[in-house]
């Protein structure tokens, strides 16, 4: 499933009553709360959607007040104008109102992080030149106050030519009324005058625009003249009249001689940045506190690197521990009220379906919505507190052993959610080579849809022993999310070895400062990724689970012994349906891994979308279940061959866990790998290689094994 359509499910667009009165752009460089505070501003007011003719996101949210209705449009991150990524270019081509069809921005919110203002205020210049109205928030105001950090507010904004400044703390709502008052007031503020950093390039642009043949903002030619004529650049080109390219390359060579154009703006844009800090900033001592030893301690290599593993297994360790109570609670709804629903029907098709099919398949795929939470507020914490942006930074040695960058890390854990998302933000990387490498390993990573057949074989199968203090159970899931990764490493290490060998990527990043996570942000996407997950139980997986009860019902076994017990007759009735028969034809291509032919067909089922698998195994094996099986792990427990072997014996159970976090089941894996690397060559690769390795894998492991 695509996370443009996890969002639309979740995000739905508000019914209004008319336009908005006006559209700011967020803008902001990454790490700088601007999300959160996006957030904080339009709560559940949002929608998500495409830009026109690509596949970055859009997110707009809606700030409502009593006269007023503004349209906030939250841009991907971005350090600077000067666009390497492809959401770095849809931030630009937004702000400089290139992307057709959609409105130019009347005016900006430049978020700016308080603790990194030397970062900041190099993209707020750059902003200034734009000559729409721009607010700037300083967000992590707190942050900077605890650190010692003074800024003197008036003096920043006299510098930045009057534009007002509001210190918010989106975490806690500290300062966000005032920031309201001010977008409502934005829109109709004049331009600010552009900043005074390099005057020499905003004379050259001005000079450039009097000979344009349609009308073109200076901003636009100075990214011409740094920046090249590449991407939207020729368009400002073709602008300038005749022969615009030779004068253009005129101004260039008089402008920056012999010294790279990007190397003289960031000379120039960061010496006039720290003549303002000596102006605005000043750094007060404070105590050396503990939480000051800590952050410096978790960001040496040995000890990050052990924290990291000892929080990812407390993580597991707490999906088994904690949601116990509850998945045995929905266990219980469900049985009660397939036994309500089939007692009211009675016998016959109509009872089957909705009992077996629908309250069997769909139920057994919703118990496990508890551990599917559990792990996401984990990842969202971790997340919001600025402890993945270490983890990147802790792991880019490793990566680069690989030949990716700690740039490859974030898309790689964002797949432990789903690899939809990891996939795409592929995007962030420059580098194609390492964009590939990243997505052909990013499925290996544990996704949530795996997580329902890990939780039920390991249940089922992993005695719940104590070891120590760790849970066994937990300790087989940590594996499974390690074999995950450490496939995917390897895999990268292939690829970048042979088919995308090329010289290892450079990795820089900024660290953000350690944040309380903002409750209001937490639970907004802990709500999301449930109701995508009860979205899927609902539509897909009840689709599936009910095609695959009509398989398994029809056609009707006319020749049954009268003889027979209703659960031998039930058994009979399955092995002669189409999906029995389907089983049935391919059970000699699965036989040597231990599957039988009701096996085999819950995976086939299963490769549009692996989560589908336990919904079409509850269904397989509620027809014709004994009267004290009442839950799926004991139905699997006994199910035996036909000379009465047990099916899932550990070796077995053991290649079936090894097949899911090897093999490729996932149709909208596969579309959006199609969709971000131009082709269906890659796709095809990926599904081959994955799903090859899942089938010998398990074939190695139960041949071993028995």
């Amino acid at each position: 499933m695509t996370k443009q359509t996890e969002t639309r499910v979740l995000l739905q667009d508000i019914p209004v009553s008319r336009q908005p009165d006006a559209s700011i752009a967020v803008v902001g460089s990454p790490n700088s709360g601007k999300s959160t505070l996006f957030n904080r501003l339009t709560g559940l007011r949002q929608r998500i959607g495409n830009y026109p003719g690509v596949t970055v996101e859009r997110h707009i949210g809606t700030l409502k007040t009593d006269n007023q209705k503004i349209e906030l449009v939250d841009l991907p991150g971005t350090h600077g104008l000067s666009a390497h990524s492809l959401e770095e270019h849809i931030t630009v081509d937004v702000v400089l109102g290139r992307i057709a069809g959609t409105q130019p921005p009347d005016g900006i919110l430049a978020v700016v992080d308080a603790t990194n203002l030397y970062q900041g205020l190099y993209l707020v210049q750059q902003l200034l030149e734009l000559e729409l109205p721009v607010l700037v928030a300083l967000t992590m105001s707190d942050a900077a106050e605890a650190s010692g950090l003074k800024i003197d507010i008036e003096a920043l904004s006299a510098r930045l030519s009057g534009v007002r400044i509001c210190p918010v703390v989106a975490t806690t709502g500290k300062g966000i009324n005032d920031l309201r008052n001010a977008l409502v007031e934005l829109p109709g503020q004049p331009a600010p005058a552009p900043s005074e950093s390099w005057p020499e390039l905003s004379s050259a642009a001005r000079e450039l625009a009097v000979s344009a043949t349609v009308p073109l903002r200076p901003a636009e030619i100075e990214r011409l003249l740094i920046d090249g004529p590449i991407g939207a650049n020729k368009h400002v080109l073709d602008c300038l009249g005749e022969n615009a390219e030779a004068e253009v390359q005129r101004v260039r060579e008089q402008l920056f001689g012999f010294e790279p154009p990007l190397a003289m703006e960031a000379r120039v844009r960061y010496a006039w940045v720290r003549e303002v800090l000596t102006e605005v900033q000043n750094q007060v001592p404070v105590f050396y506190s503990w939480r000051s030893r800590l952050r410096s301690w978790i960001n040496q290599p040995i000890p990050g690197t052990i924290g990291l593993f000892i929080v990812m297994a407390i993580v597991f360790q707490a999906v088994f521990a904690w949601a116990t109570p509850v998945m045995d609670l929905i266990d219980n709804v469900t049985a009660i009220l397939g036994s309500m629903v089939s007692n009211q029907l009675g016998g016959g098709a109509l009872s089957s379906l909705v009992s077996d099919g629908v309250i069997a398949g769909v139920g057994s795929v919703v118990i496990f919505l508890p551990q599917i939470i559990i792990l996401f507020l984990f990842i969202i914490l971790l997340e919001d507190s600025g402890y993945l942006a270490r983890a990147a930074y802790l792991m880019d040695r490793a990566m680069r052993s690989v030949g990716l960058s700690g740039q490859s890390i974030i898309p790689m854990i964002s797949s432990f959610a789903c690899a939809v998302p990891g996939i795409m933000a592929t995007r962030v990387i420059p580098n194609r080579r390492d964009r590939i490498a990243t997505i052909i390993a990013a499925p290996f990573m544990t996704c949530s849809a795996r997580l329902p057949v890990y939780a039920l074989l390991i249940a089922a199968f992993v005695p719940p022993r104590d070891i120590g203090f760790l849970n066994l159970q937990g300790l087989v899931l940590f594996a499974l999310y390690m074999f995950g990764i450490i496939a995917g490493v390897l895999t990268a290490l292939l690829i970048r070895k042979t088919a995308l060998r090329g010289p290892k990527p450079p990795f820089a990043l900024m660290l953000p400062e350690f944040r309380r996570p903002n409750i209001q942000t937490v639970l907004l996407q802990l709500y999301a990724r449930a109701k995508i997950f009860l979205y899927r139980a609902g539509t897909v997986i009840f689709a599936v689970a009910v095609v695959v009860w009509a398989l398994s019902y029809y056609p009707r076994a006319n020749d049954i012994d009268p003889a027979l017990t209703a659960n031998q007759a039930a058994a009979v009735q399955l092995e002669q349906s189409w999906l029995g028969r389907a089983g049935k034809f391919v059970e000699p291509v699965f036989e040597p891994l231990g599957w039988d032919w009701r096996v085999s067909s819950a995976v086939i089922a299963g490769f549009p979308a692996r989560e589908v698998v336990v919904a079409v195994m509850g269904t397989i094996y509620a027809v014709g279940d004994e009267a004290d099986e009442s839950t799926l792990s004991a139905r699997l427990k006994s199910a035996t061959w036909p000379d009465g072997r047990q099916v899932f014996t550990l070796p077995m159970v053991l290649g079936l866990l090894i097949f899911y976090a090897c093999c490729l089941q996932c149709a909208a894996t596969l579309a959006v790998i199609r969709r971000e690397t131009g082709g269906w060559r890659w796709p095809a690769f990926a599904w081959l290689y994955m799903t090859s390795i899942g089938y010998f894998g398990a074939l190695l492991v139960y041949q071993l094994g028995s």
